[in-house]
């Protein structure tokens, strides 16, 4: 069931998804299992410390204060045998003491050093339930005996001498590290078994990306978890029925062609063996129109599907262009920044691509500048011309197959609609994009966009 929340809230949680959710499958995965994790380690440690090792340290600081209080009672009922009692006490508890008169006990105070509260928390709380009317001080010294405990009563000073082991418990530190240390263990598995889980995912990602690109990785074998591999085989097949079927459009249009080349070209060959009449070269002039158009339906149609992917140097490709348009009646401009220029992809159907564009400029404008930009993610060719442009309510429409700004079928006027149409075809099957702009020298801008 989906709770609908009001906007402001909606909104908030949108920007704080955007901002700070990981977008990779990888780190959304490692944070769903990194969390859950800190959060029983936390939950395990707070509820070692409050339980087991807590209980522990109030029971073994009760126990002291009582060995302590048992020996300052026996002192103070025969002070003449304290050399017994501490022999006793130290045999017995563990415990070394000393006893000071009034007038003693002040230096003996000053030497000692404050303990951490960590260690002698439980029993500062258990001295002030046994001794509520003396003054008791905890310090933590060097050595073996490192616990001293000094008790000021009325009769003089207490100083017991012991070891910390005796209220303090290391335990919750190994129970620490070896929580942290297993913890880091399964982490590193997860994160070995999940970095291969999510390679063949982005492996299938690539391929079919490459796929769109006209780029056919054969040696791509479907591995991961069950649904990968089903996505993978699906995947495989969809790839093979779309090559099938391009496959077989191709040769039935080409069968087309020879089937209608072969009427129109007895057709041509009867025309130019009348008599001369008025009519015979619009004659011509049509059956030549109708054999330019054929090329032009079967080319946009077929496409560049049989061409093998392979690197091209754009750079040169453009100039190789441009050259066959030198004897043109107009200026050409060209730039590059010298960058990286190679890409992989079809090297025909990106030549007819930009001829077609380039053609148009040089068909509309007098002055034509060429650029090629590129970068580590993108390479940009721009096609600028001073000629009268398009309307921008009319861009969207000449990328559509056979659309003409000029209606009529003039082959002087321009082609059958079909040029910016194979130009986009082939431009997006690259994974590019094509915009048509406004040019600072007043006419078309073109704009290609080819990822690296």
């Amino acid at each position: 069931m989906h709770v609908k929340l009001p906007s402001k809230i909606d909104d908030t949680l949108r920007y704080l998804r955007l901002k700070f959710l990981p977008r990779t499958l990888f780190f959304r995965t490692m944070l769903l299992i990194f969390i859950p994790l800190i959060v029983v380690q936390v939950v395990s440690v707070v509820v070692f410390f409050d339980g087991s090792w807590s209980r522990m340290g109030r029971r073994l600081s009760d126990n002291l204060a009582a060995d302590m209080n048992m020996i300052i009672e026996l002192v103070k009922q025969e002070p003449k045998k304290i050399v017994q009692f501490q022999k006793m006490a130290e045999q017995t508890f563990g415990l070394e003491f000393e006893h000071y008169d009034n007038d003693e006990k002040h230096q003996v105070i000053k030497k000692e050093n404050k303990g951490s509260r960590l260690v002698i928390g439980y029993l500062e709380q258990a001295l002030e339930r046994v001794f509520p009317e003396d003054e008791a001080g905890i310090y933590l010294g060097k050595g073996d005996k490192d616990l001293v405990v000094t008790i000021n009563t009325a009769d003089g000073l207490f100083r017991f001498v012991t070891s910390k082991k005796k209220i303090f418990s290391s335990s919750i530190f190994m129970f620490v590290v070896w929580m942290a240390g297993t913890s880091i263990l399964l982490f590193l598995v997860a994160v070995l078994f999940l970095r291969i889980q999510v390679r063949s995912i982005a492996e299938l990602a690539q391929v079919a990306e490459d796929f769109g690109k006209g780029i056919d990785n054969k040696n791509f074998k479907p591995y991961g978890s069950s649904e990968v591999r089903k996505a993978a085989f699906a995947f495989i097949k969809m790839k093979e029925r779309i090559q099938r079927q391009i496959s077989e459009r191709t040769q039935m249009l080409a069968g087309v062609s020879h089937d209608l080349r072969t009427p129109l070209t007895r057709m041509k060959l009867q025309v130019t063996m009348m008599p001369e009449i008025d009519d015979k070269k619009d004659f011509l002039s049509d059956i030549d129109e109708m054999e330019k158009m054929l090329d032009g339906y079967l080319s946009f149609v077929s496409g560049e599907a049989g061409e093998k992917s392979s690197f091209v140097d754009m750079n040169e490709m453009i100039l190789s262009i441009i050259n066959k348009f030198r004897n043109k009646d107009a200026l050409i401009k060209y730039s590059t920044n010298d960058q990286v220029s190679a890409i992989q992809g079809r090297e025909q159907a990106l030549k007819r691509a930009l001829t077609n564009i380039i053609s148009n400029a040089f068909r509309y404008g007098k002055t034509i500048a060429v650029s090629l930009e590129s970068n580590n993610k993108k390479l940009s060719i721009c096609v600028e011309d001073d000629g009268p442009g398009i309307p921008e309510d009319k861009r969207d429409d000449v990328f559509k197959a056979f659309y003409r700004l000029e209606n009529s079928r003039n082959k002087e006027t321009g082609g059958v609609g079909l040029g910016l149409s194979i130009a986009k075809d082939v431009i997006t099957s690259h994974g590019g994009t094509i915009e048509l702009g406004d040019s600072s020298m007043g006419g078309l801008k073109v704009l290609i966009n080819i990822p690296l």
